[in-house]
């Protein structure tokens, strides 16, 4: 009980509910002022969304034509006509545990399972590294399709990473999958209020403030 933090902010809804699921939160974050601005999937009365992003495909369109994705759904990812095409970073990644969870919850266990086991079929290799580095495979040609999040593609092209990767981010091309059913998936960055925090209002505050325009900008131009 005797904490010196206020709040807790974390990259990934999973982590937020785990937080939330061992009594580590508060109830507070769900303020009039939140609420006006954050949707209510994307918040709880323990934590809310700070700011979201989606999980993608990336694909080559030197090898690639976009008729070829049309319909295309994160289920198509295991299609045997991906084999030896895609790359996508390890399965203990938080985003991407994220998306199996999303993708257990509308096709259930047993077809997800399966559907792990295509993917790793249609891998181009083992995996390895961040999204960044799924992004330069594609680039590179050492795969044809990549799955990351929207924002590092943003942060290649920005110059922040150097010319190369800036030069390898201009090479491939974001597709927003599932558009013909439930939609892309999406995550958040979020935070909540600790459940021994010293200075609840301030707190809260603090949260509506990372909600303003001001705020919002800033953490765009500065999360990288």
């Amino acid at each position: 009980k005797d904490c010196i933090a206020d709040l807790y902010i974390t990259a990934d809804a999973g982590r937020l509910g785990a937080f939330q699921s061992k009594g580590m939160f508060q109830r507070g974050a769900s303020s009039k002022k939140i609420k006006a601005v954050v949707p209510s999937n994307f918040r709880t009365a323990y934590w809310t969304g700070i700011a979201k992003r989606a999980r993608i495909i990336y694909y080559s369109p030197e090898r690639v034509k976009e008729s070829d994705l049309k319909g295309m759904s994160y289920e198509d990812l295991a299609d045997p006509k991906w084999k030896g095409k895609i790359v996508i970073r390890k399965s203990n990644n938080v985003y991407n545990q994220s998306l199996v969870a999303s993708l257990i919850q509308n096709n259930g266990k047993k077809k997800t399972a399966e559907w792990a086991k295509g993917v790793v079929a249609n891998m181009a290799r083992d995996s390895k590294g961040n999204d960044r580095a799924q992004i330069l495979a594609v680039a590179a040609g050492e795969a044809d399709l990549a799955v990351a999040n929207t924002y590092y593609l943003a942060l290649m092209l920005s110059g922040k990473k150097g010319a190369e990767q800036q030069a390898a981010a201009k090479k491939v091309k974001p597709f927003f999958p599932n558009q013909d059913g439930r939609g892309t998936h999406m995550n958040i960055s979020g935070g909540g209020i600790l459940k021994y925090s010293p200075n609840k209002a301030n707190a809260i505050k603090l949260l509506e403030f990372l909600l303003t325009k001001e705020a919002q900008e800033h953490i765009v131009n500065n999360t990288f």
